[in-house]
């Protein structure tokens, strides 16, 4: 299937598709800095935990790149560990940024004695490639697996958008919908619009028909009605972080549409790679909760819907306890209940 290339490098920058611009424009922008990447991380013209990874890999990897060769290691790993900082900044819930940032900083580090500068920051480049092609594997193994679990389902829901948009290719949710296309099993897809940026109307809606799956959006406010009316099997969404015990941070609705799914007996099932795993905390009370502009509510794509005055808590996320969660789908295998135990084994093989 053709894909669309949510992020590539080349020519010393990358190039990213412009998602708060769709669905009325596909667009691409460029991005050569650390600036351009901590914006476009912040205002959501690159979205989703995996694809924000490996954005800020290559972002800090950008921030680097000029900086002076006559100076010392030493002065380069103050600089690098302060960037690091700037760019984790940016969005707080997802893990995957924080884990690709660790990630290049800790290989900065392990490789510092005897390199120079400019070997230190090819390294940089190597290791941000490097969670590219991880990120496009694991993608592809969490569609595989998940295929697995859902093939005998016909009718899925989703929220948000866990698709390729959201990472370097296939997505995590809906990377079994798009294995089942490949092997001849076509779903139907309903896909909650995700207040109050619409990115399962403007963003999840846009690739699958893109991939030519049926797919239909419904307010976040009907989910539970359609769902009673027995018209989805299964529902599958991503995940921002994921606490030791299986608690899961995932766009704010998801709580909502785990406990009816639990109401009304369908699975729910969440998709992630490992690294969108934080077996440093214990349970999704841990989880930092990102809250946004209220403009967001208050003037949603250009036209107020709220009065003057009036107050907005706009919350990006939301926690789904482990005891909603039917099973996890990782590229290492599914991980069932208890939870806790299944993801303190896959990690520490990871």
């Amino acid at each position: 299937m053709p894909r669309l290339k949510t992020i590539e490098w080349g020519d010393n920058s990358v190039r990213i598709i412009d998602q708060t611009l769709l669905p009325a424009r596909l667009s691409y922008c460029k991005i050569d800095s650390i600036t351009a990447t901590y914006d476009a991380i912040k205002t959501l013209k690159i979205r989703g935990a995996p694809a924000i990874g490996v954005a800020g890999a290559y972002g800090l990897y950008l921030g680097m790149a000029d900086f002076p060769e006559d100076r010392s290691v030493t002065d380069f790993l103050i600089y690098l560990d302060k960037n690091v900082r700037y760019l984790d900044s940016s969005r707080p819930t997802a893990v995957n940024l924080s884990w690709a940032l660790q990630r290049l900083r800790t290989k900065a580090k392990e490789i510092s004695a005897g390199k120079t500068i400019l070997q230190i920051k090819q390294a940089l480049l190597e290791e941000a490639h490097a969670i590219f092609e991880e990120d496009r594997t694991n993608c592809r193994k969490i569609g595989e697996n998940g295929f697995e679990l859902i093939k005998e389902y016909h009718t899925i829901l989703t929220h948000c958008n866990a698709g390729g948009l959201a990472t370097t290719e296939y997505g995590t949710a809906l990377a079994p919908l798009y294995i089942g296309t490949e092997r001849g099993r076509i779903f139907s897809v309903y896909a909650d619009e995700t207040r109050p940026l619409l990115q399962g109307a403007r963003i999840t809606a846009f690739e699958l028909n893109e991939a030519g799956i049926p797919v239909t959006v419904i307010c976040d406010s009907m989910a539970a009605s359609v769902i009673a009316a027995g018209k989805v099997d299964a529902i599958i969404v991503g995940a921002d972080r994921i606490a030791a015990n299986g608690d899961t941070a995932n766009k704010i609705g998801t709580y909502s549409l785990a406990l009816v799914a639990r109401e009304h007996k369908i699975p729910f099932f969440v998709a992630a790679p490992l690294s969108t795993f934080d077996t440093a905390i214990p349970s999704g009370n841990d989880i930092p909760i990102e809250e946004r502009e209220p403009g967001e509510i208050t003037d949603g794509f250009g036209k107020r819907t709220v009065p003057d005055g009036v107050a907005v808590y706009n919350p990006a996320f939301d926690i789904t306890p482990y005891r909603y969660i039917s099973a996890i789908i990782t590229e290492k295998g599914i991980i069932l209940p208890p939870f806790e135990t299944g993801i303190s084994r896959l990690t520490a093989e990871n």
